[in-house]
């Protein structure tokens, strides 16, 4: 006969989920002490945790393969709202709505086509980068610190083709990854009426 007190086993999933949790947490934390090395550091451990069949691609990584001629320039994906667009993004990047299901976002490319998605600092892409992969996509990479981390190593930004320097901070916490140079103000809340 089972033992009935035995608590269930977590599920990788589910340890996953408190790992990412508890990440957040400490994230919270020294984000409020601005401790932003560490920050990044324990975001990075917490996200590739929660995405872990996902491939991850380097912004250094993503830089060279833009800047080589040799073979196709993956198709980039950004993964955000359309205010964090209209700020900043990575140049021939196609902004697809978080929410969209990997045939919207596949737009006629092939399963083999090199994709690489990326948000603020890499949820939304590895959401969208799942997708994708579970939908058959086999070129598939999620770019690790995502449009933060590129911005922060003052790498290339465009707005309506000019360059630019500055990106959406998504809100008050999350914007503490970047850099206060390369960081947007915050449009202000509409006033209550």
């Amino acid at each position: 006969m089972q033992n009935m007190n035995r608590k269930p086993r977590r599920t990788r999933t589910g340890r996953a989920r408190t790992a990412l949790k508890c990440a957040l947490l400490v994230l919270m934390t020294f984000a409020l002490a601005g401790w932003r090395p560490l920050d990044w550091f324990v975001l990075k451990r917490a996200l590739r945790a929660k995405f872990s069949d996902v491939d991850w691609i380097t912004t250094r990584q993503l830089a060279d393969w833009l800047n080589s001629k040799e073979g196709p320039a993956p198709v980039l994906l950004d993964v955000r709202t359309p205010a964090e667009w209209e700020v900043s993004h990575l140049a021939n990047a196609r902004r697809v709505d978080p929410d969209a299901s990997a045939e919207e976002v596949a737009n006629g490319h092939g399963k083999d086509t090199p994709i690489v998605t990326y948000c603020s600092v890499g949820y939304r892409s590895g959401e969208m980068a799942e997708r994708l992969q579970k939908a058959g996509f086999t070129r598939v990479r999620n770019l690790e610190g995502s449009i933060f981390e590129w911005a922060n190593e003052g790498r290339p930004l465009v707005r309506e083709g000019k360059k630019v320097t500055t990106v959406h901070p998504y809100d008050t916490t999350w914007g503490r990854l970047l850099r206060d140079d390369v960081r947007a103000p915050l449009p202000s809340p509409a006033p209550r009426k």
